[in-house]
């Protein structure tokens, strides 16, 4: 792990703690932080994450880092700068737009460096939004979770590619380990989403929140297609919270039974244990519309020893390798995932569990938390040199 100084304080701030590739990395990092010998403060609203980040070594500092309003973004300007000065904190990282705004102008005002994630790909349609997308490029240093975001930054905002790093995120791979799968958690889950102990159907998982870009009625349509076709030992799960989206949740329903899928398709819910619901399914899928900006449900899964279906467009096209350790599919297409789920299915067990082993190793050579945070750790360490020398030359 990169050294880091004596009496290094990180403070990261990230709208809330609650669910997702940024949350999870703001643990992480945090965890390699103290584990380095430093310490780190979290600005957050909070969440069910906030308990783990203190368990690992971490400190929340609770405020309303969600808010839009220009008002509490200035109240939040002004917390953070007292948080900078009272903790001692030797570098601000920031993981969203809205905070980051509120973090840029405190961290100028203290005078230290500042550094931002692009977690997303944040289209932007008008000047007005390209500008509030920029705040994360103000800083010292721009990391992308991804080679794909890292050349959507530079593209749309014209900045120094030295400034921009890509740094995956990272899966910890003590979480996801196959070896740890008892019976048990295999168990509570086939219960849970209904599936009998000698069900011979192929079962599919789709993980991610229910939002309309991630493909959920993609999938009930490629479904009734193949049901079409006479092809009907599958069952797709759907995992994931709808995150207060009940209208679209209910849409679901409603397609699934007006698609006549209802046989196929479960909506399940949030689960809490992501190891234990890839190594129960045989495959995955990751048909989001958009293009993913990383896209840990195209990985997790082949750290799990899973084949993956994904999009064929964003940062899937770095982490699945079409044919050896998954199928990339058109983007959008119900006949082109159809056809893909049908071959999947069709394939023999021998060819998916090699597809699984290849992109395991593939996932954990490329993928890990401890790489994902060695690196970051490392560009910390490069800002303040910088930063430093800086000071120097002007001395």
């Amino acid at each position: 792990m990169s050294r880091l100084p004596p009496e290094f304080t990180l403070l990261q701030v990230t709208p809330e703690l609650e669910t997702g590739g940024a949350e999870q990395t703001t643990v992480d990092v945090a965890h390699a932080v103290v584990d380095a010998g430093g310490k780190c403060v979290v600005a957050s609203r909070g969440g069910r994450m906030a308990a783990r980040l203190e368990a690992e070594g971490g400190h929340l500092a609770q405020m309303p880092t969600q808010s839009k309003n220009p008002l509490v973004m200035l109240g939040n300007a002004a917390r953070l700068s007292d948080l900078i000065k009272r903790e001692r904190v030797s570098i601000v990282h920031a993981r969203s737009r809205a905070p980051a705004f509120s973090a840029l102008w405190a961290a100028r005002i203290q005078k230290i460096p500042f550094v931002a994630t692009y977690h997303g790909v944040y289209n932007a349609k008008s000047a007005l939004k390209r500008w509030y997308n920029a705040v994360m490029t103000r800083g010292d240093m721009v990391i992308a979770n991804s080679e794909f975001t890292r050349n959507h930054v530079i593209r749309e905002h014209g900045i120094d590619p030295e400034k921009v790093v890509a740094i995956p995120r990272g899966i910890d791979l003590k979480h996801f380990a196959p070896s740890l799968i008892t019976a048990a958690r295999l168990e509570a889950l086939r219960s849970a989403w209904q599936l009998p102990a000698d069900h011979r159907s192929a079962v599919i998982l789709l993980a991610g929140r229910l939002t309309r870009w991630k493909g959920q009625s993609l999938m009930l349509e490629a479904a009734e297609i193949l049901r079409a076709r006479g092809l009907d030992q599958f069952v797709i799960i759907l995992a994931g919270d709808d995150q207060g989206r009940s209208g679209y949740r209910t849409e679901l329903d409603h397609e699934i039974a007006k698609r006549g899928v209802g046989s196929q398709v479960r909506i399940v819910g949030h689960c809490d244990d992501m190891p234990a619901a890839y190594a129960l399914c045989d495959l995955a899928v990751a048909p989001s519309l958009e293009p993913e900006a990383f896209g840990r449900t195209a990985v997790e899964p082949q750290v799990m020893g899973r084949a993956v279906l994904a999009s064929d467009h964003g940062a899937a096209r770095e982490t699945v390798v079409q044919g050896e350790t998954g199928w990339l599919v058109k983007p959008g297409d119900a006949i082109a995932w159809a056809d893909a789920l049908q071959i999947a299915i069709e394939a023999s067990t021998e060819r998916r569990r090699t597809m699984g082993e290849a992109g395991q190793m593939r996932a954990q050579q490329l993928y890990s938390v401890e790489s994902m945070c060695e690196a970051t750790l490392a560009v910390y360490a490069a800002v303040l040199a910088k930063r430093q020398a800086r000071r120097g030359a002007v001395a």
